[in-house]
Formats: structure tokens, sequence, C-alpha cells
């Protein structure tokens, strides 16, 4: 059985770090799946099929199709498709990529009971340059909080580490939505955000001790724009609400004793 904290972080076995790798292994295939089919023309809902048939076909299940959330529907797809000022949750459907669009893909898997959960945003054929700075920024800032996922270091440390490195250049790190705990849930504790207020205690912001055995996703997301979102009327879509463009990227980690392991790599 697992060991849990204090703080009701569930600590992993490597037996069970074990089997989240390979539920990471194939989210990893599904997104590189996803990369080498994004093209123009290609809709998002022709995406979603290539995810879930690379889980399906590996054994695993779908983590998001059928995702509860108050006052919305189920979940109803294998991947959140956001296609250019939408940050996360988007809806797979008809719509067609074009020339210029950047997409961000986000797909979960469950495998022997343990969840993968890793995202990427990229263009769609050529974009401006200013528009691939975004994402190099945004993927960037992932790997700026993983290193800081080492201990003796806490929660706060990873979070505050994205903050600053994502607005020394210029953009701007969303608050509504933050990395997690995954594990036989794909939202556990810890949450991980990319910010980090003052006085954060008195606000219920909680920095836990990292351990070896504990697996999160840190996924930094970031608007070219202010950091304002609002969802909607899908209940699902968040875009934001200046209409800037949103990159994100995530990796599910392991931390060790050493250096994180990234469950989510191929």
């Amino acid at each position: 059985m697992p060991s849990t904290t204090h703080t009701g972080v569930h600590l992993k076995t490597p037996e069970e770090i074990a089997l989240m790798r390979e539920a990471g292994r194939i989210v990893a295939r599904a997104l590189q799946a996803m990369r080498e089919a994004v093209r123009p023309g290609i809709t998002t809902a022709e995406l979603d099929k290539i995810a879930e048939t690379v889980i399906r076909d590996h054994g695993a299940i779908p983590a998001f199709l059928g995702y509860p959330k108050p006052g919305a529907p189920d979940y109803p797809a294998t991947i959140n498709a956001s296609i250019n000022n939408e940050l996360v949750h988007g809806l797979p459907g008809p719509r067609a990529l074009r020339e210029g669009d950047i997409i961000s893909l986000d797909v979960g898997a469950i495998h022997e009971g343990f969840v993968g959960d890793a995202a990427f945003t990229m263009g769609v054929g050529e974009i401006p340059p200013a528009v691939q700075r975004l994402l190099d920024v945004t993927e960037q800032a992932l790997y700026v909080g993983i290193e800081k996922a080492v201990l003796p270091n806490e929660t706060a440390d990873i979070s505050m580490a994205i903050q600053q490195f994502v607005e020394r250049q210029g953009y701007s790190v969303v608050r509504e939505y933050t990395g997690h705990g995954v594990g036989r849930s794909m939202h556990e504790e810890p949450q991980i955000p990319n910010w980090w207020p003052r006085h954060a205690r008195q606000r219920g912001f909680i920095s836990y001790p990292l351990q070896p055995g504990m697996t999160f996703a840190i996924e930094p997301m970031v608007i070219a724009g202010r950091p304002e979102t609002r969802e909607l009327s899908d209940g699902w879509t968040v875009v934001s609400r200046d209409g800037s463009l949103c990159a994100h990227f995530e990796h599910t980690i392991a931390v060790t004793e050493g250096k994180p392991l990234i469950l989510t790599l191929p």
C-alpha cells in the first residue's frame, strides 16, 4: 500500500511509479501521433480519434473521457484541443486547423489503475517568430519548474521559479489553473500553481515539502497578454479574457532522492 503524508499527499512505491511510467509512455505516444498528424485542414475530432486509438491499442483507458465537472456535462472526448486564445479544456469537434494557428494538445491515460498526463503546444504550418517565442518560453518554463523538483525544496519553489521566468520574458502566468498531484486519480494533492502570491499562507496557499515518491504534473499555462481568463458557454473551454494567444506544456514527474523522473517522456 502507498504511504500517505499528514497533508494527504500519496507517496508512491517504486512499483507504482513503474506503472505510472508506462502510463506516461502511452501518453507520450498519443501526443507524438497527434504531433505528426497536425496540419492545415485536419479537424480536432480527427486528432481526438488518433489519440484514443493509440491509448486503447496499448491496453489503456482515456483518462479525460467522461471526467465529471459540477454544472457541466461530463467531458466528452479523449483530448483537450485548445486553439489560439483557448488556454485549456478545448472540446474536439469539426473545427479544422488553419495555417498559422497554434494548438495545445493535452491527454491523459489510465494504465493498470494509474494515470499519466501531459501536454504541449505547437504551430500549424508556419507561425511568426513572435508566436514561436511564446511557445518556446512556455516549454522552457516547464523545465525550469522541473529543475526545482528536488530535495529539500518545497512546491512553492517550483511555483515561484515558473512565475519569475515567465514574467521576466514579458508574458503572464494564469492564476486559476494549476499543476496537480497525479496517481490513481488524475487530480490529487499537491496543487502546483504557476505563481506564488505574497502572504500565501494567509490566502490559503499550501507549500508542501518535497519527498521521494511524490508524483505530480507541472504545467505552465502562459498568456501573451494579461493573465485573466473566462470559461465559454460549453462549460469547459477556457480562453484568455483579452483574446491573447495562450500556450501550455505539461509533464508528470516523480520526486526522487536525486533528479526528478519525468514519467511522460517517450
